[in-house]
């Protein structure tokens, strides 16, 4: 038996952007109703790396990564890498990523990134104190690790770029980084330290209050899979197992789920997937440092770090959360396969043991799937077949980060008011 649901806006995707979107639509006076067949925040949105990265302006294609691009795709040990068994399938989405690495395309990829992050900070503060989450959001700034020296040089490019967006960031010896993080073995290259940046301590818990802020609100949420999409006499009717939902307005918000979505609505974007792994180390009996500076909440718990970094030379993060470490990040091209690779996880296990030799056993891993644009940009805007449709998908690494962002342009297009920003760099049709 089908039961119809009749409302003002459908919002595919219950991921933190989704959520993010719904809330603040229902906020401001909205009939809403979330379509996800699974629990909120269950997917990507959990098991990221919980920083609110506004400093990450960079794209993931860049012309020394173009360079290097055939032997960081099939080196398995990579943090760039594809499973081979998708190889053939990714070919026409390579190629665009290869033509987005090209030195002028890169250089616009990162000032549509740096856009849309220059007041992702300030929006993830308001959003955290709306939902009542403010105590897991913590500004400690973030870390990138030089191992050696001449790491270190060959990222004051890179930094300097940032620092031309606007993005405050200090190089800092390693003794500066030692007294910052006393928990850290020796950096010969010491660190670059961005200072205004912000983590939230534990990503799951704070979708979670997202969630129950967003059904308080009045929002739904509709446990099916959309399996289709299409106009009908001005409205849009989406269709799923046991379920018809009409609405005035749909937001695609699904991730990495997107993409056969926003075919049925008319716009043919290149979305592929990544896979993302983390390993989690829970705080074992004693850990508790002996002397330190007070940190708030379970934070005192985690010694041997105090706020997100990344070892640069193995691309991902460490990060540390209530009540555990986590080790997140590398990329890996290769569907939604959900079979994950014993191989990755053994990588970041490795990797996070190559800086603390202690860890004790993993106490747990994770595999969920990131949407991955060729230009690192989001697609974000109207449909082409009319305002009907709105897209809100695709932000890659960065969709903790954007969600209130992404949520705040939603509801001026469902206003009617032009966003502050503009969306042409973010347009479906752009490819």
């Amino acid at each position: 038996m089908t039961s119809q649901i009749d409302t003002e806006i459908a919002v595919i995707g219950a991921g933190v952007v989704g959520l993010a979107v719904a809330h603040r639509l229902a906020a401001a006076g909205h009939e809403v109703v979330i379509a996800d067949p699974n629990d909120p925040g269950s997917g990507a949105s959990y098991g990221n790396a919980g920083t609110i990265a506004d400093y990450a302006v960079m794209p993931v294609g860049t012309p020394s990564v173009l360079k290097n691009l055939p032997s960081l795709l099939f080196d398995r040990n990579s943090p760039l890498a594809i499973r081979r068994a998708a190889i053939l399938g990714l070919a026409p989405w390579l190629l665009r990523f290869a033509r987005q690495s090209l030195p002028g395309p890169a250089a616009r990829n990162a000032v549509a990134l740096a856009a849309l992050l220059g007041d992702a900070g300030s929006r993830w503060r308001e959003l955290a104190n709306q939902i009542g989450a403010a105590e897991f959001l913590q500004a400690r700034g973030a870390l990138y690790l030089y191992q050696s020296e001449a790491a270190a040089a060959a990222a004051r490019a890179d930094l300097q770029t940032r620092r031309g967006f606007g993005i405050p960031v200090e190089a800092i010896g390693p003794d500066a980084l030692a007294a910052l993080e006393p928990g850290l073995p020796p950096m010969a290259g010491g660190a670059a330290f961005f200072p205004q940046a912000q983590f939230l301590s534990d990503p799951g818990m704070v979708v979670a209050f997202l969630a129950a802020a967003a059904w308080g609100a009045g929002v739904r949420h509709q446990r099916s899979l959309i399996t289709s999409l299409y106009r009908r006499d001005g409205a849009v009717v989406l269709r799923g197992e046991g379920v018809r939902i009409v609405a005035r307005r749909v937001v695609i918000a699904a991730g990495a789920h997107s993409r056969h979505l926003a075919r049925m609505a008319g716009d043919r974007v290149p979305l592929e997937t990544e896979r993302g792994y983390h390993v989690e180390y829970d705080d074992g009996p004693g850990d508790e440092p002996a002397s330190g500076p007070e940190l708030p909440g379970s934070a005192r718990n985690l010694p041997r770090l105090l706020r997100p970094a990344c070892p640069t030379a193995l691309g991902f993060y460490l990060c540390p959360m209530a009540g555990r470490l986590r080790v997140a990040g590398t990329v890996e091209l290769g569907g939604l396969d959900p079979a994950p690779s014993a191989h990755r996880i053994a990588m970041l296990d490795k990797g996070a043991r190559s800086i603390f030799a202690d860890l004790p056993a993993p106490s747990r891993t994770w595999l969920g799937f990131r949407p991955s644009l060729p230009d690192s940009l989001p697609v974000i805007g109207v449909s082409r077949d009319g305002p009907q449709v709105l897209h809100a998908f695709g932000h890659g690494h960065i969709g903790l980060t954007l969600a209130p962002v992404t949520a705040a342009i939603i509801a001026d297009l469902i206003a009617g008011q032009a966003p502050a920003l503009d969306l042409s760099p973010y347009r479906a049709g752009r490819f």
